[in-house]
């Protein structure tokens, strides 16, 4: 047989995966690995996909996605931040972030075309930029800047075959948030390149402190940015697979290509759910959104009173402990913490070299769970102290 692609050979899985397999053959082991929210879908809008079942809303959609789907996120957007998309040729409904993620880059690189992209960052983002025949170009964010990175480090990675600067923020694995002047000194350094912005705001509900800065809303984001946005988050929809993409029609056009031809069109079902969630959705989203805030708090003071050195993530619902005044690597704590402790968190490596030496905590569990997650981790550093 010939050999697979030389790309897929060389790619290496995720480092998620190998803790979920592990965990999933242990007993009375506390995650706090899966980047899910713990509450299930709220009922009315389980119930909207199930009536719609019920009426025979079976077919495939248009490409783009069903009308009243990106009717409601236009008048979102326009009503949230007088965002102007035209859910004709603007608004691209997707498979999760993640499809509009991989498809945005196929539609904009060429072969050798390099994106700037800031870790630690979310596994699939750097995969998605080599299957595409692009380079990923890093560059680190560190936790003493709150894990922002800066302007100038995007500044300095700019060459000539740099096409875009990849920005996400709230941030996984990291919690962090950026404030507008930080952005809009990104924006004006993707105008000055003339360089595409690719935005995953998809945690953008999830902002403690302050306010979302929305990217496209920015002094010469909107005609260069992919906004991508979705429901798997801020409405407990992970399993539903419903993003989108907004931005020009030019590229949201590129990008129906590529999705009509392998994809065809996200799940009606789905679809049906998410226009719910957009019109009805929003108390009982608010109310998870309050609850992760309280864990966030409980979660840093109980890993700060373990031992381990933490910031207070701005979004999100993960922490980014430091385990480096442990001795160990991230890989060695998070597998002996696991196998001695029952407690499984994601080595801060499998986000890029700069993750090395932190761990991520998602806090996306009940309190109780918490609670008993940082004793265990308490115990687990008292142990290596002996």
């Amino acid at each position: 047989m010939k050999p697979i692609s030389d790309v897929v050979q060389t790619t290496p899985p995720s480092g998620i995966r190998k803790f979920f397999d592990i965990v999933s053959q242990m007993q009375d082991v506390i995650s706090l690995g899966v980047g899910e929210p713990d509450f299930d879908t709220p009922w009315r809008i389980s119930e909207s996909c199930i009536f719609s079942l019920e009426r025979g809303r079976t077919h495939y959609t248009s490409n783009f996605g069903t009308p009243e789907l990106r009717k409601a996120i236009s008048d979102y957007w326009q009503e949230r931040e007088g965002l102007e998309y035209n859910w004709e040729n603007q608004i691209l409904i997707t498979v999760g972030v993640s499809e509009a993620m991989d498809i945005a880059m196929r539609a904009i690189l060429n072969p050798g075309d390099e994106i700037i992209c800031p870790e630690p960052c979310y596994v699939s983002y750097k995969p998605c930029i080599t299957f595409a025949g692009g380079v990923a170009v890093a560059i680190p964010s560190y936790m003493e800047d709150e894990f922002r990175v800066t302007p100038d480090l995007i500044r300095a990675a700019i060459t000539k075959k740099t096409k875009a600067i990849l920005i996400s923020y709230p941030c996984n694995p990291t919690g962090a948030t950026a404030n507008r002047e930080m952005l809009q000194e990104i924006v004006d350094i993707a105008k000055e390149h003339d360089l595409w912005i690719i935005s995953d705001e998809i945690y953008d509900r999830m902002t403690y402190d302050g306010k979302h800065i929305c990217i496209p809303t920015l002094t010469g984001a909107y005609d260069r940015t992919i906004f991508m946005n979705g429901f798997s988050k801020a409405y407990a929809m992970t399993g539903w697979r419903i993003g989108y993409a907004c931005g020009s029609a030019e590229v949201i056009e590129a990008m129906m290509k590529i999705h009509q031809y392998t994809i065809l069109c996200a799940p009606i079902m789905g679809q049906v759910a998410a226009v719910e969630a957009m019109k009805n959705g929003y108390a009982d989203s608010e109310a998870m959104i309050e609850e992760y805030g309280r864990r966030r708090r409980v979660i840093v003071k109980g890993l700060n009173h373990a031992g381990l050195k933490c910031v207070m993530p701005g979004g999100a619902f993960y922490a980014f402990p430091s385990v480096k005044d442990t001795g160990l690597t991230c890989d060695e704590f998070s597998e002996r913490l696991l196998y001695e402790e029952k407690v499984a968190v994601v080595p801060g490596n499998a986000f890029g070299e700069c993750g090395e030496g932190h761990i991520r905590c998602s806090y996306a569990t009940s309190i109780e769970k918490i609670e008993i997650a940082m004793e265990r981790i308490a115990r687990f550093i008292s142990k290596l102290k002996v």
